[in-house]
């Protein structure tokens, strides 16, 4: 058995070092149409806090507002690991293509004067799905005590109450 990362042992604010991972669909009613919404978890790896957002989309995009969601209510984040999924892989090109455009040393300087932190986006390798079992397993948590629910309320459910669940 490998060694426990670093990261997972080190004290640090809660979500510091997290994981995120989609989960879903859930089908939601707006007036006469069926939308479907996602679950966007993000895990604390250190201890296995979890917060959920909805994404409207699979999209790169969805998943950057949901990021932003989450740093916007609970802290700063310094490692985010997720498995390879397409819109994660696409934020993780988008950054890289804003990064190199940057000047690294003013920005460093600003957030460490603002108390910030640099984000390091990373994700699994594509053969090793196992390493996410760490947020996998709190997923099917949740999707389970959605799941029930949905099935309970599903003649009222729309986005208000999805997000209220």
């Amino acid at each position: 058995m490998a060694n426990v990362r670093k990261d997972r042992l080190e004290p640090a604010s809660s979500f510091a070092f997290s994981a995120v991972d989609y989960f879903g669909p859930w089908y939601i009613k707006e007036g006469c149409r069926e939308v479907k919404y996602y679950g966007v978890l993000f895990t604390c790896l250190a201890s296995r806090a979890v917060h959920r957002e909805v994404g409207s989309s699979l999209f790169t995009d969805s998943f950057l507002n949901a990021y932003r969601r989450f740093v916007g209510r609970c802290s700063p984040v310094q490692h985010l690991q997720s498995d390879q999924g397409a819109n994660f892989v696409g934020v993780r090109h988008e950054l890289q293509q804003e990064l190199a455009m940057l000047e690294h040393d003013k920005i460093r300087q600003e957030l460490v004067k603002r108390n910030c932190d640099w984000v390091d986006f990373k994700t699994n390798v594509p053969e090793a799905n196992h390493m996410g079992g760490a947020w996998e397993r709190q997923i099917r948590t949740v999707h389970n005590v959605l799941a029930s629910l949905v099935t309970q309320h599903a003649s009222q459910l729309d986005d208000q109450t999805l997000r209220t669940f």
